[in-house]
């Protein structure tokens, strides 16, 4: 039975080069079902599936298990490029240059054919790529309607590989096919995947997400344009830092929605707002010369909704300084009164073209990471609360004031708290800003949500979750 492994469990990047022995890549040429096999084995839908060609353009990962084994299933973007055919479409080439990549790292290759249309020049194509790579090859014969049945035309057996007959969409015949791929890895360490927290990247199109990423991971590992829309996907990869470890998620970017049109634009920008709900921790990265719109405030929004830990990145801060004269104080100064609601967020100024404070963005990016975690002392955490009620006018109504009595910590990542007070309903949202900002500030917490929760002091209290 096919099943998916935890999400959060893989290597980090660069030791997914070296651990490529129990990877194994989907291929093939546009259409043929790639994004429909590679959901299936993963038993989730990570790729965004439509009858559009070219919709998978950046390599995308997932952890999967079969028979026990498990292992890295990758998907591609179709190779649409003959043999020293060249394209003037940036998108297509580079597209094609991961491909490449995913090959050069796999341990063994899934090439994926439509039974249907039979072997086609492009298979052909693709599969003497493969053999050039000296990896082992199956093909997946997909789209039979019967797989047991169903036998591959006998020009798919000129390829030289083992030829399964399968069904992505109906998770037919699958078995046969990973019985056979899962066989040539090697057996698993010892060692346990480590838990990763996952940290979305988030912005409107062209802020320049991916050209961060890149920077970042040292690698052209996402694709990168001036065309809006180049990333569709919700686009993972493993990355460890100071013994942490984390999943840097690249996403579509989030344009406004009466300009979004096409369906894979809809299904792309839902899937960028699932990646803020499922983060632990949302990079919002702006353009410099554009400054904050309506668009960064919807994010933010969406951010502040899903109680998610945030650090704001101002790209492109190399083209702001030669358009003029302007100092990333002055510039942050006027940013957060335009989004009042930044708070304490972190607030770095950075270049991804030219590498200016990217290695020190991720270093704030992981101690607000580290900040999730947080243990809050109980002594602490109550005398700050009095103290906080102490200095303020809490909330009033209808002659009765709200009058706190004890706090404990219940939850982490992000920090929740539970304030038992006399009448829970005569909070306010403007009372538990302040709070909540009053314990950021106490417990330097900066960039972290506190969540707070209150109960009446009439009901029990609950045993401590920590």
């Amino acid at each position: 039975m096919v099943s998916v492994s935890s999400v959060h469990s893989s290597r980090s990047n660069d030791a997914a080069v070296a651990s490529s022995a129990r990877t194994i890549a989907v291929v093939g040429r546009p259409n043929v079902g790639k994004s429909s096999l590679f959901n299936a084995i993963a038993g989730r839908r990570i790729a965004i599936v439509h009858s559009e060609e070219g919709v998978t353009r950046d390599i995308l990962f997932a952890s999967a298990e079969h028979a026990g084994k498990r292992f890295q299933i990758v998907d591609t973007g179709g190779l649409a490029l003959m043999d020293r055919a060249h394209t003037e479409d940036a998108i297509t080439a580079a597209a094609a240059a991961q491909v490449h990549a995913a090959i050069a790292d796999a341990a063994a290759i899934i090439l994926v054919v439509d039974i249907r249309a039979g072997l086609q020049p492009l298979d052909i194509e693709v599969a003497r790529l493969l053999r050039a790579s000296s990896r082992p090859v199956f093909v997946a014969a997909n789209k039979a309607d019967n797989p047991s049945a169903d036998l591959p035309p006998d020009d798919f057996y000129e390829l030289g590989y083992p030829v399964y007959p399968i069904s992505a969409t109906h998770h037919l015949g699958l078995e046969p096919l990973l019985d056979a791929a899962t066989a040539t890895l090697p057996a698993a360490t010892a060692e346990d995947e480590p838990m990763r927290l996952t940290i979305a990247v988030v912005g409107r199109p062209n802020a320049g997400k991916s050209s961060y990423l890149n920077r970042l991971l040292g690698r052209e590992r996402f694709i990168v344009s001036d065309i809006p829309g180049t990333t569709r996907d919700t686009n993972r990869v493993p990355f460890d830092l100071g013994g942490r470890h984390y999943w840097l998620l690249d996403t579509a970017g989030m344009r406004k929605k009466g300009r979004v049109h096409a369906s894979v634009e809809k299904f792309s920008l839902f899937r960028a707002e699932q990646a803020i709900a499922d983060a632990d921790l949302v990079v919002l990265v702006l353009d410099a010369a554009k400054g904050p719109g309506d668009q960064e405030k919807k994010i933010a929004a969406l951010v502040h909704a899903h109680h998610k830990a945030c650090v704001v990145l101002v790209n492109k801060w190399d083209l702001a300084r030669e358009q003029g004269d302007v100092r990333p104080r002055d510039y942050e100064a006027a940013m957060r009164e335009e989004m009042f609601f930044l708070g304490d967020i972190p607030v770095l100024f950075i270049s991804a073209k030219t590498g200016e404070n990217v290695k020190r963005s991720f270093a704030v990016i992981d101690a607000v990471a580290s900040r999730l975690e947080t243990r809050l002392p109980t002594g602490v955490l109550n005398r700050v609360v009095r103290d906080a009620f102490a200095s303020s006018q809490p909330p009033f109504r209808k002659g009765r004031q709200l009058k706190f009595y004890y706090a404990t910590q219940t939850g982490r990542n992000p920090p929740r708290v539970t304030l038992f007070v006399n009448d829970p309903t005569l909070s306010t949202p403007s009372h538990q800003a302040f709070l909540a900002a009053r314990l950021r500030t106490a417990f330097s917490l900066g960039g972290v949500p506190i969540v707070l929760r209150y109960r009446s002091s009439h009901d029990e209290h609950p045993k401590d979750k920590e």
